[in-house]
């Protein structure tokens, strides 16, 4: 692999300690934080969803009242969304995407700071709910729950507020990763060249710059409901029921795959380094990313099925809901023939990849089941739907974000994470979500409604929902194995040194030290195929 002599200019830093993280626009620097941030709001929404779980493991559980559980509920579902899954692939990019595509930072680096302390503005602003009274409408915040004066809390202001900031932080960060995609690739990494996380995460990029500004024009609009008196959602004054409904879901279903996209880019990344052959069908998995972007704006009133939709648009919201899943499952068979005969080395990130293979596929398969307007009259607001919505989300996006932490903490740290214990981890997670949320697939069919806190007049249900329970519980364990991990392999420094390309891996970011210079690259490299580690050997 040759290179381009291009010295970096070195200087010390203006600060050190604390101060030098928080006045940092190292592109390394800030992926971290985000991850550290992120990660404290998932364990945050977690305990949230205990108190949860543990409310339902009996019919007349007594934890939480009515208000309490709705509450939990709202920013439970809030947190894990728009402060973990979202922005926790923002931090795996900030860090991984300019040492893969071989630059030595973003494109505006100041920019990227403001994206992360944006970040950090919209959690505290959304906690700070807890001091007047949080939200309770759910976190989607259907009007007219949302609204004067059936939500007089101001937490439901500053829940509005903090995803207005929580938008703006998206946008910037994904206009800064277009660019940096864009403008800084190294010499020879054309688009055919680059990594299959890159190109998940360029889409994913464009979605977020055109579906977070629905979101943040609805939210802005309803503040101004409920601070000066004006009546964009006020069916009282003439305003259309369904309007906020069709603003949050023409952002919603993309945000779904906002979620989703950049953990098949890791899937792609991982699969053929643990498989020692090449990835199979690399430009259909590229090409699949655009098409499902392009597909997800089609398919967002398959939400609204049970709302008074046209039948006209029933059908084809539901026919273009069947279509998304083409390219999708283009992804899994890619995926499937990559693993097919290949050398497998069943490693922690590996192990955590096939298990999200097999988890979104069913997550997938029920949102097949939902996508057909019968099924989805009978299934809406049950159980069924929450168990759908954690395969995808839990199975597809948790699973990959566990993959992504035991494949590049080594790089990031130059410390390996304990195998064992990573294998443990991985069982316990694996068998614990399934414990979760399959019952309640079962649930869902019995017609148990989500939302509900209690349910004394249906107690044949406590069975499945005390499983529910134990799993929850279970996926606790298994993200505490993580956190000891993590804890006494990189922090107490206890993890084998890492070297550089521990996996025997074939891009970018692997061809530096472990962890990188604040530099990344002493040279920047000059590229001749999509496997810049390994140029002799061919690429299909």
């Amino acid at each position: 692999m040759a290179a381009i002599d291009t010295p970096f200019p070195v200087t010390r830093p203006r600060y050190t300690g604390i101060l030098e993280w928080v006045t940092t626009v190292d592109h390394k620097r800030i992926g971290a934080l985000y991850l550290w941030t992120t990660f404290f709001f998932f364990v945050t929404g977690g305990l949230l969803a205990l108190a949860l779980r543990a409310q339902l493991a009996t019919p007349d559980g007594q934890i939480l009242n009515a208000e309490a559980y709705n509450a939990a509920f709202t920013m439970h579902g809030t947190t894990m969304i728009f402060l973990f899954v979202v922005p926790v692939w923002t931090g795996f990019a900030n860090y991984i995407i300019p040492l893969q595509i071989g630059a030595r930072d973003m494109a505006f680096p100041k920019l990227n700071a403001l994206s992360y302390w944006l970040l950090l503005s919209g959690g505290i602003i959304l906690y700070s709910a807890l001091l007047v009274g949080p939200p309770a409408s759910g976190w989607t915040s259907y009007v007219p729950l949302s609204t004067l004066p059936y939500s007089p809390s101001h937490g439901q202001d500053l829940w509005l507020l903090s995803l207005t900031v929580l938008g703006f932080s998206s946008i910037f960060g994904a206009l800064n990763m277009i660019v940096t995609i864009f403008a800084l690739r190294a010499p020879g990494m054309t688009f055919s060249r680059i990594t299959l996380f890159t190109w998940s995460v360029l889409v994913t990029s464009f979605l977020l710059v055109l579906a977070i500004p629905f979101l943040t024009v609805a939210g802005v609009l309803l503040l101004f409901d409920r601070l000066a008196g004006l009546s964009f959602f006020a069916t009282s004054e003439g305003s259309d029921p369904l309007l906020w409904q069709f603003l949050f879901w023409f952002f919603g279903h993309p945000e779904v795959y906002i979620m989703v996209l950049p953990g098949f880019g890791v899937v792609s990344e991982i699969l053929p380094v643990f498989s020692r052959k090449p990835i199979f069908g690399y430009k259909m998995i590229a090409y699949s990313s655009v098409a499902i972007g392009f597909l997800s704006f089609s398919v967002f009133v398959h939400h609204m099925f049970v709302a008074g939709v046209d039948e006209t648009l029933q059908v084809f919201f539901m026919i273009s809901t069947m279509l998304i899943a083409v390219p999708t499952g283009v992804k899994i068979f890619s995926w499937l023939g990559t693993i097919w005969h290949g050398s497998l080395r069943f490693k922690t990130p590996m192990l955590f990849a096939l298990g999200f293979i097999a988890t979104f596929t069913i997550g997938g398969i029920s949102g097949v089941f939902l996508g057909a307007v019968p099924e989805d009259v009978q299934l809406s607001d049950t159980y069924y739907v929450v168990a759908h919505i954690h395969y995808v989300l839990f199975g597809g996006a948790v699973m990959t974000v566990f993959a992504a932490m035991y494949y590049w903490i080594p790089k990031m740290s130059g410390r390996m994470l304990n195998e064992r214990l990573g294998q443990i981890n991985f069982l316990t997670i694996f068998v614990a979500m399934n414990l979760t949320f399959f019952p309640q697939h079962e649930l869902g069919i019995e017609g148990m409604p989500r939302r509900i806190f209690h349910y004394p007049q249906s107690p044949e249900w406590g069975t499945l929902n005390l499983i529910s329970t134990i799993g929850a519980f279970l996926i606790a364990v298994g993200v505490a194995i993580f956190l000891w991990n993590f804890f006494t392999s990189v922090i107490l420094g206890k993890g084998k040194p890492a070297g550089d390309d521990p996996w025997e891996a074939d891009t970018l970011e692997w061809a530096t030290t472990s962890p990188p210079p604040v530099y990344n690259f002493p040279r920047i490299p000059v590229v001749h195929s999509a496997r810049p580690l390994k140029e002799d050997q061919p690429h299909t």
